[in-house]
């Protein structure tokens, strides 16, 4: 604009000066072949501005016209585009307020117009999955590896998110193709917690055992992974690999294979108590009371009686006769009476158990909190059924039932 202001004022100034310049006109001849055009100065400079100002609107007109041109092409052009983000970000919203299957039909109507394939089906994959609709989910996976397959290098994030709907679909197959993600990035597993971490989880979902356990040894050293994430991986997973060596070797193997673990291992309770599970089961008593005896001789946690009334120890009078010395020097001891009633009712001693738990119960009188939980009721139900005290024990399961 301001040059236009400019050219304009030029013009009309010359205009101003050219009765100045008419005394001296002086002449400008052209010639081009036979043709020869005369003009003064004056009127040379005249018809150069008419030319100038005149290209000058014609440009602006034309550039002002391909403007309008060009931001209508692009309305038209991106229109598709606009709308696959907007439902993007609806399905985003839907997602969050827990509308998944509002969430899975936007996310996969904005994938292609949106430009944003990868994310929309993996989230298109995650609302159906929180649907348990199996069908949908593997038919995003499988548009998401074809998006996949584009890239030069496979984004781990989107491997490792699924795998995870993969495994939250509990069926062999979707078992497999977890497996076969896995194994295609394995050498990501020793730089990644989160693949680490599934890898396990797989392991003890296919029974690997043993190999579990050996990528427990590495996921100690992860400060990402909680104590008790890998307490609950090693119970599964030491369990596990105990109990296949006793079916498929004999107690012999079983025994030399706890020794051949490393002390710190074998002093872990989750370790401590998968090996007491199996030799339980397997009736193989000995070894078992020897290795709680000094454990509940000491002042043993109130988590290790709990976890102790969890084993099936059918001969477990030598474990009673020690926490009845500690009653002796207690006798209004929660956790020991706790631990003395489970401890008779696997020994089938019902008479001790009923005693052992009605005097934990009486203990509410005395004490502000209760001193019991459900496993005490449901266990003193049992002693006393056992015993034929029909009434008493369906006193105690209406107790259960309303027990909070």
């Amino acid at each position: 604009m301001i040059r236009f202001i400019v050219i304009t004022a030029l013009f009309f100034t010359a205009l101003a000066l050219s009765p100045l310049l008419i005394d001296e006109k002086g002449y400008i001849l052209i010639a081009m072949g036979e043709t020869i055009i005369e003009l003064t100065v004056l009127s040379a400079a005249i018809l150069f501005m008419i030319f100038a100002i005149s290209a000058f609107i014609i440009f602006k007109i034309f550039r002002g016209g391909f403007k309008i041109s060009f931001k209508a092409w692009h309305t038209v052009a991106f229109a598709s585009r606009r709308r696959g983000i907007a439902n993007f970000n609806k399905g985003l919203a839907a997602y969050m307020l827990e509308d998944y299957q509002a969430a899975e039909q936007l996310f996969a109507k904005s994938a292609e117009p949106a430009k944003r394939q990868q994310s929309a089906y993996l989230l298109a994959a995650a609302a159906s999955a929180k649907q348990k609709i199996n069908e949908n989910t593997n038919h995003y996976l499988a548009l998401l590896e074809q998006e996949t397959a584009k890239l030069k290098e496979p984004d781990l994030a989107s491997v490792i998110v699924k795998v995870k709907l993969l495994l939250n679909q509990e069926h062999s197959d979707a078992y497999k193709k977890a497996r076969t993600l896995i194994d295609e990035n394995h050498k990501q597993i020793g730089h990644d917690t989160r693949l680490l971490a599934l890898e396990i989880d797989l392991c003890l979902i296919e029974n690997r055992f043993e190999t579990a356990v050996d990528y427990l040894n590495i996921a100690r050293k992860e400060k990402f992974i909680s104590d008790e994430k890998i307490q609950a991986w090693e119970a599964t997973a030491y369990y596990g690999m105990f109990n296949d060596i006793i079916h498929q070797k004999d107690q012999n193997g079983l025994q030399t294979s706890w020794k051949a673990l490393k002390r710190k291992v074998k002093q872990r309770e989750a370790v401590l108590f998968a090996y007491c599970h199996v030799l339980a089961e397997q009736s193989i008593t000995e070894p078992l009371t020897q290795l709680i005896t000094p454990i509940l001789k000491k002042q043993p946690n109130a988590h290790f009686l709990q976890r102790l009334r969890s084993l099936p120890i059918k001969q477990s009078e030598p474990l009673i006769a020690i926490v009845q010395k500690h009653l002796h020097n207690d006798k209004q001891n929660a956790q020991w009476l706790s631990c003395l009633g489970h401890l008779a009712v696997m020994g089938e001693q019902w008479s001790m158990a009923e005693r052992a738990f009605g005097s934990l119960v009486k203990l509410k009188a005395n004490q502000q909190e209760r001193q019991y939980d459900k496993e005490d009721l449901q266990a003193l139900a049992k002693a006393l059924t056992e015993e034929g005290q029909y009434q008493a024990a369906n006193e105690v399961w209406v107790k259960l039932n309303n027990f909070t």
